[in-house]
């Protein structure tokens, strides 16, 4: 890349805060750097919207933020989900009949634009227990959701990925990214790219003027479509095979270093 990059987009866990969930100083003050050389920052997650409140205070309600894995895409200024690409109710249904006849083990969540639920022997990590909603197992189709997620409790990531692309990936759009046996799907098609590319070109930007950031499998669209990919130095072996460029660690401020270079120029 000649030039600075005119968007920036990376992913958050692991790969731009830090391995307590955290916004380094040095990390902030790169993204504030973006924006006041005229750069876009778009964040990138599998986080839902309801887990970017702490993220939005850190970068001082800076950039837009496309969650989970590309369904949604969050405004940080005003802290609104400003456009949603869902998975319909029947699919959700389907989707969770086929996976569950040949894995029983698999325990099953949905998340919602503004909501969570999840079957009553789904662990809920990282909320309060309290505001996820417990239903059963045909009520998680009860409505359009952001993401559908699978937990198994020893499957290999690796194996489970792979298994749940060849029994739904007709209906939805598998992913994995928690280094756990848990499916991330999101509607067919919806990818971290796929989102990133449609607000690239509502901006006027290709996908040659963006550098992209990443860690794990979920990132790997979005890598690929970016003109500059890099992947933090802890990221997944498939994540690393695949990037242009791999930089520190995600505890090391890797991609702050990256952008301080870009945009100083070292």
């Amino acid at each position: 890349m000649s030039s600075s990059p005119r968007l920036v987009a990376t992913d958050l866990d692991g790969t731009a805060l830090r391995a307590d969930g955290t916004v380094s100083a040095r990390t902030a003050a790169a993204f504030a750097l973006v924006e006041e050389s005229g750069g876009t920052l778009v964040f990138v997650t599998g986080r839902p919207p309801r887990w970017m409140h702490s993220v939005a205070g850190a970068v001082r309600h800076r950039g837009l933020s496309i969650c989970a894995n590309g369904a949604l895409v969050y405004d940080l200024h005003t802290e609104r989900i400003v456009e949603a690409r869902m998975i319909e109710p029947d699919v959700v249904g389907e989707s969770v009949r086929r996976l569950r006849e040949h894995l029983p083990e698999l325990v099953f969540a949905v998340e919602y634009e503004g909501g969570y639920a999840h079957e009553s022997d789904f662990a809920v990590d990282g909320d309060d227990p309290r505001t996820a909603l417990r239903v059963a197992t045909h009520r998680l189709s009860s409505r359009p959701c952001a993401k559908l997620l699978a937990r198994h409790p020893t499957m290999d990531p690796d194996e489970l990925y792979r298994l749940s692309v060849s029994l739904v990936g007709d209906l939805v759009t598998p992913t994995h990214s928690s280094g756990r046996a848990l499916i991330e799907m999101s509607a067919h098609g919806v990818t971290k790219a796929s989102a990133l590319s449609v607000l690239a070109a509502e901006l006027g930007i290709e996908a040659e003027e963006v550098v992209a950031f990443g860690d794990m499998p979920n990132d790997l669209p979005m890598l690929a479509w970016a003109g500059t990919s890099y992947a933090v130095a802890n990221a997944h072996p498939t994540v690393l095979a695949a990037v242009d460029h791999v930089t520190a660690a995600n505890d090391d401020d890797g991609v702050a270093r990256v952008l301080e270079d870009l945009y100083r120029g070292g």
